[in-house]
């Protein structure tokens, strides 16, 4: 226990109620007033850690809690919120280890227990986690951050009824948690309850990862009222893949008299321009046009009322350019041979800089060369279609002229002229989906709800089917099936 004079701990006290109440400058200044009398104060040391933490100086923040713990290191507090910097650094070896100190400084810590749980999570040890996100429920059942959790960990795991479950106690201790509330939707909508999951959905907009994104417009959300003759902007949100699938709402809404403009990314301005129902498709940033209503692309089914049943589902709803696809079937005649052309898509975007998504990348990713049992099939010629993330084996015997797609219009080109895409869950899956062309997606253990579960089919893509991971990371067996039924298309194609 630290000695302190009065003074220092009135000057300590009144920094921690500033930081509580998000005076960040002030509560920093107080801190730092504090380590002048007292250099060694090893809680302003702490603290003053915290909020390098909260404002992104992680750098700092280690350095900071890491000297507390110099002066005081029997305090479970500093080891545990030193675990929650180095993991959101990616240092999950050296948090885990934090948290475990934390632990045996103080067994009944529940928030470190907790913690523990999220980084074992992201190593993939997912019954370890579990057992940390009950044992810190054990400790303190009303802790809704635990419960979440524990339903995020199990939904892994394949266990979507428990997961909601967990979902749902978190909501009912904490009514007004999105992150929890957004969970449930996805489960929810995995589990092919749709109605319900899109009503959750719309908590997306107040999680972490998607407030700053949320678009604010004077003109009023359509919620699918009738509105003959009036003007509706969708708008896109997230990835290209959420784009490419959910823009074929737009048919529904101008098949209710709506005159709809679509706000797209701009790499897919020029695809979406296929869409015969759409009146305009501006990229983002441009200019926008007058409307009179607005809805986020992702809220459309909502809107809708989109149950399994009403899925729209038609066979293809892009097209790719007629002289483009002409052009390239022309150069494919000469550089291919006569056999099945496939395309392969082995990696998605890792966006580096979001811990969180470049860790799901991982799991739907596979490597490169865990394809070599592909080019073992004869009759068949490969055509890579993927843009970027780790290259082929130069030995892979891929013909990739990816370098010359600027955007998907041209990949669509490319596409239209082969038999068959194979691709791990990436835009380019939903692309070939989407023209029409048959689709065979190589699909992690714990899949994106889209896909959602126990079905080899899809209700969103009449032509793709699902190879799915009987176990987490097992790549091997997707693989062996599908040159299995490969060299059974490849052999009846030849």
């Amino acid at each position: 226990m630290q000695r302190t004079s009065p003074g220092v701990q009135e000057m300590f006290a009144a920094a921690l109620q500033h930081h509580q109440a998000g005076r960040l400058s002030e509560a920093e200044r107080l801190y730092r007033q504090v380590l002048a009398v007292h250099s060694r104060h090893a809680d302003s040391l702490h603290m003053l850690g915290v909020l390098a933490a909260q404002v992104g100086r992680h750098d700092l923040a280690v350095d900071m809690i890491g000297t507390a713990i110099t002066v005081n290191p029997k305090a479970p507090s500093y080891h545990s919120n030193l675990g929650n910097v180095l993991k959101e650094r990616g240092r999950l070896d050296e948090a885990v280890a934090c948290y475990r100190r934390a632990i045996d400084l103080k067994l009944d810590f529940p928030e470190a227990h907790n913690n523990l749980g999220t980084a074992l999570q992201e190593q993939r040890e997912l019954d370890e986690a579990v057992a940390c996100y009950r044992r810190a429920i054990d400790l303190k059942p009303d802790y809704p951050e635990a419960h979440n959790n524990l339903g995020s960990a199990l939904k892994e795991q394949g266990r979507l009824d428990d997961a909601v479950a967990c979902y749902r106690m978190a909501i009912h201790l904490k009514p007004d948690f999105p992150q929890a509330h957004s969970n449930l939707a996805l489960a929810l909508l995995a589990r092919g309850d749709l109605a319900a999951g899109w009503e959750e959905h719309e908590w997306r907009w107040q999680t972490l990862q998607m407030i700053k994104d949320r678009r604010i417009f004077a003109q009023p959300l359509w919620r699918g009222e009738a509105a003959a003759g009036r003007t509706l902007l969708i708008h896109a949100e997230q990835g290209f893949g959420d784009t490419l699938q959910f823009c074929r709402y737009a048919r529904l809404a101008a098949d209710r008299g709506l005159r709809v403009v679509m706000e797209v990314q701009q790499p897919l301005v020029r695809l979406l321009r296929t869409l015969a129902c759409v009146d305009l498709v501006v990229g983002r940033g441009e200019e926008l046009p007058d409307f009179d209503l607005q809805c986020p692309m992702l809220s459309m089914p909502l809107a809708l009322g989109t149950t399994l049943a009403t899925i729209p589902s038609a066979a293809s709803y892009l097209r790719a350019d007629e002289a483009q696809a002409a052009a390239w079937r022309t150069r494919l005649a000469v550089v291919a041979n006569q056999g099945t052309r496939i395309g392969l898509v082995w990696a998605g975007n890792p966006i580096p800089h979001l811990r969180v998504a470049a860790t799901m990348d991982r799991r739907r990713s596979i490597a490169p060369d865990r394809l070599a049992p592909l080019f073992d099939v004869s009759g068949a010629h490969f055509f890579s279609l993927q843009k970027d993330g780790p290259a082929a084996p130069e030995h892979f015997p891929l013909t990739d002229v990816m370098a010359e797609m600027g955007d998907f219009a041209d990949t669509a080109a490319l596409i239209a002229n082969l038999d068959l895409v194979i691709s791990v869950d990436t835009a380019v899956a939903h692309l070939a989906a989407a023209l029409g062309k048959p689709v065979w997606l190589l699909d992690r253990f714990d899949p994106c709800w889209r896909w959602l579960t126990g079905r080899r089919d899809s209700p969103w893509y009449p032509t793709l089917r699902l190879y799915r991971q009987p176990r987490p990371g097992d790549w091997e067996s997707v693989v062996t099936e599908v040159a299995r039924d490969l060299q059974s298309l490849a052999g009846a194609d030849t």
